[in-house]
């Protein structure tokens, strides 16, 4: 099959579930992994018989169960770099990268100690030290299956930072394992509510970690007003807080920042002009 024929099969069987532009993008993904042919490069290699058909034909048959094709391959792009990940880990996305360069903004060049909690994959840790190499990193998880993840892309960025796992929703009855007090505190941890799965697409709901995505509906701010006592206990004053949040929620986790001691607390916009992050300074 030559390449065009082959472009014109994903898009008569992909139509149904995707946009044109995404066909598009996914196809080009394909024959770039398995091919090594460029996007730049494929219009002038329309007729050039594909090498490894039967290999992207069995991606193809993946993408129409909806499978995520950075799950397919197994690696995502965030924040100009290049992330493993698996079905242990979310899938980094373009919101978040906009949350590590408020951070980086905010704290650039200057000697900090950072961390990053619900790390998952850890490409906000891993993207804060490459972009604040003054900075000392920590990243924590629940899942030592993540953290297995975020170890192999420390190792492959050859950015060290330091993992830990811990579930902060046991604090303070299990004690902290980080002894240092810190200057910034991230985290982007669950935040979609149980009755708004209905809203989502099958790729996230039948692949992604429901663990790092679902909180319920009776407790929907649970991981914030956890996160929000631990900072305050571990920050330095002055220290800085940042959250990515659920859009309907701005002002109350703004407020939970509040109730628990942070002053000059923000709500930011994402590039959609949604409610996306809130901030916060230890008073």
């Amino acid at each position: 099959m030559s390449i065009i024929e082959l472009k014109n099969h994903f898009f008569e069987s992909l139509s149904a579930l995707y946009p044109e532009n995404e066909i598009r993008s996914l196809f080009e993904i394909a024959l770039e992994k398995i091919e090594n042919i460029k996007r730049q490069e494929i219009f002038f290699k329309l007729d050039y018989l594909v090498e490894n058909e039967e290999e992207i034909l069995i991606v193809l048959k993946r993408l129409i169960k909806s499978e995520p094709i950075q799950y397919i391959f197994g690696e995502a792009d965030f924040y100009d770099l290049k992330f493993k990940i698996n079905s242990s880990t979310l899938i980094p996305r373009s919101e978040t990268e906009e949350l590590v360069q408020l951070i980086v903004n905010e704290n650039f060049n200057k000697k900090i100690s950072i961390l990053d909690i619900g790390t998952g994959s850890g490409c906000i840790a891993l993207s804060l030290k490459k972009n604040l190499q003054q900075a000392q990193i920590y990243a924590l998880d629940f899942s030592e299956k993540a953290l297995e993840i975020a170890r192999l892309n420390s190792q492959n960025l050859n950015l060290k930072i330091d993992f830990f796992l811990y579930d902060i929703l046991k604090y303070p009855e299990i004690n902290f394992p980080i002894t240092d007090k810190l200057n910034v505190i991230v985290s982007n941890p669950p935040y979609v509510r149980e009755s708004e799965k209905t809203k989502m697409h099958k790729n996230v709901l039948e692949f992604e970690p429901h663990s790092a995505l679902f909180v319920s509906d009776n407790e929907p701010l649970l991981y914030y007003s956890a996160i929000s006592n631990l900072a305050f206990n571990i920050l330095n004053t002055l220290g800085k807080i940042y959250f990515e949040i659920n859009e309907n929620f701005g002002e109350e986790c703004k407020l939970i920042l509040e109730q628990n001691g942070f002053s000059n607390c923000k709500i930011h916009l994402d590039l959609n002009n949604k409610t996306r992050f809130v901030s916060g300074i230890k008073a």
